[in-house]
């Protein structure tokens, strides 16, 4: 067998047998131990797990990396709405880019192989933050497959200039539409003109849904009823619904089964769920996160994703998805085997299906391969395992070197 490249002495599950892939024209051509191959190129994992990578289902780009244009002093989502409205005001198309793509370079380093990105558009904005993302799009398409999510952050029915130009931005490139009821006059309407966009450019449909600690306040139903009308189902995904994390078992499985039913995704967003929740709280402060792995294990396809870096909304942040599922491990508490292993999926194979996605290593599945300083999948989220490398279609994407000690000789 001819290959393009061999990558050498690699785990594929939890402490298992040593195995070998070839890549042949960009696909993984074959997979098994100590493969007989002419090769142009061969690597030595030495023992590293290998995965198809990371996918990031829910980020903000534009708006990544403002932290000295904004003041935070109440720490909650109505200040974070109100201060980076203001400071998006200022934003300039290069200036957006250089933002973004600091973080998808971490992002890259970090073993992510795509990713979806909302792009606020609106009269403050403009069309600026979309040219930046769909220019970074094209420049770094060698290592990370980007989505982009025209977005309405700041409502859509008093504004509905805002519609228009999310009805421009979808014929211009934008992959699919997302809106926030939340910050509406009339919620119910929002979700449906936000339909009305994705039904007639045949897009999917993201929604930033019910961020608060109000198990009564909720879009859901509007957001399911719409979805069964249109026929949505497999093609809406929701983030935050951190009421979710309020609810009661009982309503807790219910809203499970309901959004299993309706083939609606959910992400969750760990760290600024977090840091703006429970802001009323002198002691005890609830955690704000929605069960995830409850929500999976009822049938729901449940993410776990970055949102925001370095802004108001997430003062902190590197694009590490690892490090995102080992914090939601820990706040969720979760110890079992089995648990664990369904956090890995939330930032893998779960969130690949969210997007619509291939994912896996398999012969004839693009040759998108990122190696991890661990035994598997397991050990990733328990130790935040170093990533090492990545391969993109075959091609090496990124290299950070292994670990290395320099005892004293």
């Amino acid at each position: 067998m001819r290959a393009d490249l061999v990558l050498r002495s690699l785990r594929l599950c939890e402490g298992g047998p040593l195995q070998d892939i070839a890549v042949a024209d960009g696909l993984i051509a074959a997979i098994g131990p100590r493969l007989v191959c002419e090769a142009v190129e061969e690597v030595n994992g030495q023992g590293a797990f290998a995965c198809a990578g990371f996918v990031d289902t829910h980020v903000h780009l534009d708006k990544a990396c403002i932290l000295g244009r904004c003041r935070i002093c109440e720490g909650t989502l109505a200040e974070a709405v109100k201060e980076t409205a203001a400071a998006k005001a200022g934003f300039t198309a290069e200036d957006v880019y250089l933002r973004a793509a600091k973080v998808v370079e971490k992002a890259i380093g970090h073993g992510t192989t795509r990713m979806r990105t909302f792009v606020e558009i609106d009269p403050r904005a403009g069309f600026r933050s979309f040219e930046a993302i769909k220019r970074l799009r094209a420049d770094y398409a060698f290592a990370i497959d980007i989505e982009i999510c025209a977005f309405a952050q700041e409502g859509l029915t008093g504004e509905m200039e805002t519609f228009a130009m999310l009805d421009r931005a979808l014929a211009e490139g934008a992959d699919l539409v997302g809106g926030c009821p939340y910050t509406d006059a009339d919620p119910t309407r929002h979700v449906d003109l936000i339909f009305e966009l994705a039904v007639r450019h045949d897009v999917p449909v993201d929604f930033h849904l019910d961020f608060d600690l109000d198990p009564a306040h909720t879009d859901l139903p509007a957001v399911i009823a719409a979805t069964r009308r249109h026929g949505y189902a497999g093609r809406v995904s929701i983030g935050h619904v951190t009421n979710l994390s309020a609810m009661t078992p009982q309503a807790l499985n219910e809203a499970a089964v309901a959004l299993a039913a309706a083939g609606i995704a959910l992400t969750v967003l760990p760290a600024t769920d977090l840091f703006l929740n429970g802001r009323g709280h002198d002691r005890l402060v609830p955690r704000g996160v929605a069960p995830a792995h409850l929500l999976a294990a009822a049938g729901v396809t449940a993410t776990i994703a970055t949102n925001n870096v370095l802004n108001p909304f997430t003062p902190f942040g590197d694009a590490s998805l690892v490090r995102m599922a080992n914090l939601y491990a820990n706040v969720a508490q979760l110890s079992r085997d089995a648990d664990i292993a369904a956090v890995f999926d939330m930032v893998t194979a779960a969130a690949a299906r969210l997007v619509g996605a291939p994912h896996g290593l398999s012969v004839g599945a693009a040759a998108d391969i990122v190696l991890l300083d661990c035994e598997g999948p397991l050990s990733a989220v328990r130790e935040v395992a170093p990533v090492l490398c990545g391969f993109k279609r075959g091609r090496k994407s990124f290299d950070n070197g292994r670990r290395t000690l320099l005892h004293p000789s």
